[in-house]
């Protein structure tokens, strides 16, 4: 145990908590990361200036590790899909014979068929209008900030590569996931929020909505995922990782004495952080101005999303200061390996250019942006990891700044500007949406 580590923890017996929290072998000391510019960021502009790790905190995430979603692994081990007539429950109050005993099902049927006492709708949709009101800036940051950030993390990586869906179809997985945070972030405000003359929202998130119908479906997809990880049966990886990098057991299943669990409490609380609190950092880093109010709104309409997704509501850190310390002592203790992102990142990458043509001058732009933006917010080391091009005009995406701060300004000192900032707001949306109308229903 070095003495960096003794004296970052604020612990009584640092060598037990050492001893502990790096029991799996993706977990690294807290040191090795320090120089990293991420968490040098984190650290100086977002922290408390005597902010230390703390030893209770990295005792929970471990333990998350090894934890899953128990209530749906339940299910999955009994072979039973539940997203369909857990719908079928609640909506129509129809449940099925063979399910009406099943402890499981009875509990998710709970969860799901009103919202929890600590829910506030109100201060949900102050977060959703916020999160909503810059749709150019929501995809630039969910595919930049968001996914890059965590292509950087093996955990992270692996399962997203065994999968195969992000490697071979980038543009329908970024796509599904991009309609997953406008479901999340719809509100009765939004112009056009009733499609196929449904009823427009009485809340945010209300039962029946389409952000609570693709919670349970996505919440489905990571247990049937986390099964068929755990019995080796997903095996994109092959060809694409070593062997040796992908750490799996010599029967080719998952190793959980490395990685923890497939889609893991904790790993769910840091994709639940990188489509709320590092999107909202990216967009006052870009010019929004987001009050303490909407950033509070933003976080409280990503914990229901969160806990409707199997996160067990106590270990979501409580406001941004905790959010920041939270992701924070995550980062300093995952093993960075960069090979095992890369195909990810690349795919990502390439996606304008697919679109487009390989020689649409364009398409080549639009990489360029894209990569600029991971550079300048997240780091040119995680840049250089990902094998992302560099550009000389990278700084260019910060010529929003003043832009947006300044039509903020106007927005809130002048409700004709409001109105038509709203209506561009609206059309931009509805142009951005064009694969969704194409290929989701939801959105056609």
């Amino acid at each position: 145990m070095n003495k960096k580590t003794s004296n970052v923890l604020n612990s009584s017996d640092p060598l037990l908590i050492a001893s502990s929290y790096q029991r799996h072998g993706r977990t690294t000391d807290i040191n090795d990361h320090s120089d990293l510019q991420v968490l040098r960021r984190i650290k100086r502009y977002l922290l408390p200036k005597d902010f230390t790790i703390s030893p209770t905190l990295l005792a929970e995430m471990v333990e998350g590790y090894d934890i899953g979603d128990p209530l749906a692994d339940a299910l999955a081990d009994d072979g039973l899909r539940f997203a369909k007539p857990l719908q079928q429950a609640i909506i129509h109050d129809d449940i099925d014979n063979n399910l009406t005993n099943n402890s499981s099902f009875i509990a998710l049927t709970e969860q799901f068929g009103s919202h929890p006492d600590w829910f506030d709708p109100k201060l949900a949709q102050v977060g959703a209008i916020a999160y909503r009101r810059y749709p150019l800036m929501l995809i630039w940051l969910l595919r930049n900030v968001a996914l890059m950030a965590g292509y950087s993390i093996p955990a992270l990586s692996l399962p997203l590569i065994q999968t195969g869906a992000l490697m071979h179809d980038a543009l329908p997985r970024l796509m599904r996931t991009y309609a997953y945070i406008l479901a999340v972030s719809e509100h009765p405000q939004l112009d056009g929020s009733a499609y196929h003359q449904r009823q427009p929202l009485s809340q945010v998130l209300e039962i029946g909505s389409e952000g609570w119908r693709q919670s349970i479906k996505v919440r489905q997809v990571h247990t049937l995922v986390r099964k068929n990880l755990l019995k080796g049966k997903l095996s994109a990886a092959d060809g694409v990782i070593a062997p040796t990098d992908q750490h799996h057991n010599p029967d080719g299943s998952w190793n959980t004495a490395y990685w923890g669990l497939p889609i893991n409490q904790t790993d769910m609380i840091a994709t639940h952080l990188q489509f709320s609190l590092l999107i909202m950092r990216g967009l006052r880093l870009l010019g929004a101005r987001i009050s303490s109010e909407e950033a509070e709104g933003i976080l409280h309409l990503w914990n229901l999303a969160s806990y409707w997704m199997g996160v067990d509501l106590q270990r979501l850190p409580k406001d941004e200061t905790a959010c920041w310390e939270w992701l924070y002592t995550y980062l300093s203790i995952q093993q960075l390996d960069f090979r095992m992102g890369r195909p990810l990142a690349k795919a990502l990458h390439d996606l304008p250019r697919q679109l487009m043509g390989e020689d649409n001058r364009r398409g080549r732009f639009v990489e360029m942006v894209n990569a600029s933006v991971t550079r300048t917010l997240v780091g040119d080391d995680i840049g250089d990891g990902l094998e992302l091009p560099k550009s000389k005009i990278r700084f260019g995406v910060l010529s929003s700044v003043p832009i947006l701060f300044a039509l903020d300004t106007a927005r809130q000192h002048n409700s004709t500007v409001a109105d038509k900032l709203e209506a561009f707001r609206a059309k931009r949306q509805d142009n951005m949406n064009w694969w969704l109308k194409k290929n989701d229903d939801y959105y056609k």
